[in-house]
């Protein structure tokens, strides 16, 4: 359990480095957690909310999770999965969340691709990151990576009004790369709707501010430093009303004759990517955008991410790579106040 006990502390970590700068609010802070798609969500309020508002908050995530998991049978995504290529009726918001990914997949040019899920599910990260002891036999052998990679294209999505149809059967949708951002973000907006401005979510790692602390003062945010099993910061940032997103090889992964094998996967070789990046984190103003920005710019490269960072409105990234060195965009330091640590 070394692993998933670090992941937790990684995610403490971030909660209360976001409640180390929030001394001076006034206001008794009120907040609620629960676990949804596979993560702890906390929804902290700095102003007087009552316990209903909260309570419909977190419907938004039974909602969500129920319509975009592919572990849940009755969900849109798994009913898609298991139509066997024949069209399936679907929500408006499962519509416009796999329109969100496949424009993600248009960007990156398939390096971002929602329809993963066969070759996610083959090296099942998640669930061997959490062994004790590993050996060679959790590596997927060549030839079932290759039948995987054969079933993953964006292209094999056809969406016509609410019906989506998946022009190969084998194909598999996975949105575990996005769906926590559209998440956060329908929270964010309906809280932001009910008149809540003063607080912030965190979905597994996904920051996202509601507004500015109730001061007008910015949230610090800390970046954690890569396999720090104490979850210290390497760097930390200011935020007001943007969501900070972060990916990168050390949330999990395994190890297996010294090589590590980490969950983003290269939709070209089948293999975790390696590419002397350690982690990407994004600010901008959508937690969708974030996180699957977060998964695109580690997969494009620092090169290459960086130049579509620079190329975005209103989007900020840092990027570490393997020798912990820190790479940030043209607005982080200016626009956005960066502090390494």
């Amino acid at each position: 359990m070394k692993k998933s006990l670090s992941i937790l502390f990684a995610l403490l970590f971030i909660f209360c480095q976001i409640l180390s700068g929030c001394g001076n609010q006034t206001t008794t802070p009120t907040s609620k957690s629960g676990f949804y798609f596979n993560t702890i969500i906390t929804v902290t309020i700095y102003q007087d909310v009552d316990e209903d508002t909260m309570d419909e908050c977190f419907a938004l995530a039974r909602k969500y999770e129920n319509l975009f998991s592919n572990t849940i049978p009755e969900s849109d995504i798994s009913r898609i999965n298991a139509a066997n290529g024949t069209p399936v009726a679907v929500d408006d918001e499962t519509i416009a969340l796999l329109e969100k990914g496949i424009a993600y997949g248009e960007l990156s040019e398939g390096k971002f691709d929602i329809t993963i899920g066969k070759l996610s599910d083959l090296w099942d990260i998640s669930t061997k990151a959490l062994l004790e002891e590993t050996d060679a036999s959790m590596i997927p052998v060549k030839e079932d990576i290759a039948s995987a990679l054969a079933t993953i294209d964006y292209h094999n999505i056809r969406i016509e009004r609410n019906e989506v149809t998946l022009l190969d059967p084998n194909t598999k949708l996975d949105l575990g790369g996005i769906a926590k951002g559209y998440i956060a973000d329908r929270m964010k907006a309906f809280l932001n709707e009910k008149g809540f401005t003063n607080g912030f979510i965190n979905l597994g790692g996904n920051f996202l501010a509601l507004g500015p602390k109730e001061n007008g003062d910015a949230y610090t945010v800390g970046i954690q430093k890569p396999f720090a099993e104490d979850g210290s910061a390497i760097a930390s940032i200011e935020v007001t009303d943007e969501t900070v997103v972060s990916s990168g090889i050390y949330e999990r992964y395994f190890t297996v004759d010294d090589t590590l094998y980490h969950h983003i996967l290269d939709t070209s070789t089948g293999y975790p990517y390696r590419n002397n990046l350690l982690g990407v984190t994004i600010i901008t103003e959508n937690s969708v955008d974030g996180d699957a920005l977060s998964t695109t710019c580690f997969s494009l490269g620092l090169e290459d991410g960086m130049a579509l960072i620079e190329s975005l409105p209103d989007t900020e990234a840092v990027f570490i790579t393997d020798d912990y060195e820190l790479h940030t965009s043209s607005g982080i330091g200016t626009t956005i106040p960066f502090t390494k640590r």
